[in-house]
């Protein structure tokens, strides 16, 4: 099904706010890692092949995929693959919903990627937080955002966000009553940050970026980062 509004739910301390929402809003629910726990109805569970079994569910209705970077690597890598998109899993899961299931509304919840020194980092206690590595393609989250924001609006896609919580998303605010009349942003011509990922040649096929991170320039990406999220806000 295409043209949907696709619910992308992470594990954000706010994420069982989802619990009881109705299901009307959406066409398709995609949970990462621990997300299939919030609500049982989840259609797609997303993440990454080293996911502890013991967190994943026990069983599976029969209309409930899970994905797996079989399924996920060839299609974040149509859009650029993971050093550029950002390697973690809540811009994989709108990667592969802009070309799995062609939405016209991404809106995201408990993906918010802010982690405080104390508390809870996530819906059930403390777990460890991606953007928190050490890793190349996470060095500017915003711009992560930015760049898949311009791409889905290219497809005809609006990225929101239904938290209400400080974000490193830079989609704009929305609300469940709000979502049917969401539409997406006029791009701006991004051709400049595309051909300079071209020039910069950093595509990993297999997906596997951080054995091959030695022959990146976190300067260059840093650059380009910045030229996604200027592009973004040039924006009419």
């Amino acid at each position: 099904m295409s043209g949907g509004v696709v619910l992308v739910l992470g594990s954000g301390p706010r994420a069982t706010r989802a619990a009881d929402w109705p299901r009307a809003p959406f066409t398709q629910i995609v949970a990462i890692n621990n997300a299939w726990q919030v609500r049982p109805d989840w259609d797609f569970l997303i993440h990454p092949d080293d996911f502890p079994p013991a967190q994943q569910p026990a069983a599976q209705g029969p209309d409930q995929r899970i994905i797996r970077s079989d399924a996920y690597v060839p299609i974040q890598n149509t859009y650029g693959g993971f050093v550029y998109a950002g390697g973690t899993m809540s811009f994989t899961a709108g990667y592969w919903a802009l070309g799995a299931l062609k939405p016209r509304v991404l809106a995201y919840l408990g993906c918010d990627m802010v982690y405080p020194d104390t508390g809870p980092t996530h819906f059930y206690g403390t777990g460890t937080a991606d953007p928190l590595r050490d890793d190349i393609s996470l060095r500017n989250l915003e711009a992560k955002s930015a760049r898949l924001m311009l791409l889905a609006a290219a497809q005809g896609c609006a990225c929101v966000n239904l938290s209400d919580d400080e974000s490193r998303l830079v989609f704009p605010r929305a609300t469940l009553d709000s979502l049917a009349g969401q539409r997406p942003i006029t791009p701006p011509s991004f051709a400049a940050a595309l051909a300079q990922e071209k020039r910069l040649g950093y595509i990993v096929p297999s997906g596997k970026y951080w054995k091959e991170e030695s022959r990146f320039d976190p300067a260059a990406i840093d650059a380009l980062d910045q030229l996604w999220f200027s592009t973004l806000t040039a924006a009419p």
